[in-house]
């Protein structure tokens, strides 16, 4: 054996060699090596099918929750039965009514909310004070503190005419002292269609020839005077009865007042098949959207 240094480290570079290919391990000795790992599979998307019941009635209960309020505090419809505010409202309008407008409730919330007090002119809703779940429409003819009186069909509020360019006279209607005279001279007030309540009530409020309108309350009156069941007949409005005032007219339809007076389900049920089969027909396209002054 050499013992030259050069041929044992040949010797040993080859011997080395050979062990590696022997082995397989062909890999560098500094090698970094990188572990990977297959890509996770994709988690499934829900589907609409796992919708479950409480949150179809949770979307129910928000839904009816919402329209509570609505109803209850901003909005609420109603359909105008008789022709005592013709022209302005006819026999057959459905309206929509603001119940977000009129304050004097005293009330804290008046102060920061855009409430308004009633004036003279405003056409409101309100129920009728002598029976239950009855809306009517008028117009406010006299605040509280105000003297009021009709003369030859004219109205003086405080000793002045008023300027009404929406009022309407039916020539074909029966005579009706009221309608020249208020309040009544003699007993005129009793051969008239009057609410016994108010008739009693009334003698307390006259001053003169002028009837006094007390705190709280409205004196109220149709435009079409010869035709209106108003003030005159069954006294005063208190404000809590006032629920707001209408604004728009989203749907008329070609109507009379029998259409709308107390009549059995069957004949109820009836009259709604026959609007909505001549719906296009007796629709008042004109009316529609209209805004109500």
């Amino acid at each position: 054996m050499s013992g030259d240094p050069n041929d044992m480290a040949e010797t040993g570079r080859v011997d080395a060699r050979e062990v590696t290919a022997e082995t397989g391990d062909v890999s560098p000795p500094e090698t970094a090596l990188v572990e990977t790992h297959a890509p996770a599979p994709p988690e499934p998307h829900p589907h609409r099918d796992d919708t479950t019941l409480s949150e179809y009635f949770e979307s129910l209960l928000v839904t009816v929750i919402l329209a509570l309020f609505a109803t209850t505090f901003i909005l609420q419809a109603f359909k105008i039965p008789s022709r005592s505010m013709e022209g302005t409202l006819l026999v057959g309008d459905h309206l929509l009514v603001n119940k977000f407008i009129f304050g004097g409730r005293g009330a804290w919330f008046e102060k920061i909310l855009p409430y308004r007090p009633l004036e003279r002119g405003d056409i409101i809703v309100f129920k009728y004070p002598y029976q239950d779940h009855t809306h009517y429409v008028k117009r406010v003819i006299g605040l509280p503190g105000d003297r009021v009186k009709l003369v030859d069909q004219r109205v003086f509020v405080n000793g002045k005419p008023l300027n009404e360019p929406y009022v309407v006279h039916d020539p074909a209607a029966a005579y009706d002292p009221l309608n020249y005279a208020f309040p009544p001279i003699g007993n005129q007030l009793y051969s008239s269609q009057v609410v016994p309540e108010w008739a009693r009530e009334i003698k307390k409020r006259i001053q003169g020839d002028e009837i006094v309108v007390p705190p709280g309350k409205y004196f109220a009156m149709g435009d079409n005077r010869d035709q209106s069941s108003d003030s005159r007949y069954w006294g005063f409005v208190d404000r809590d009865a006032i629920m707001g005032r209408p604004f728009l007219i989203y749907w008329s339809v070609e109507a009379s007042s029998s259409d709308y007076s107390p009549s059995t389900f069957v004949q109820r049920l009836a009259g709604i098949f026959e609007t909505i089969a001549h719906l296009p027909s007796r629709t008042r396209w004109g009316r529609m959207l209209h805004t109500v002054h």
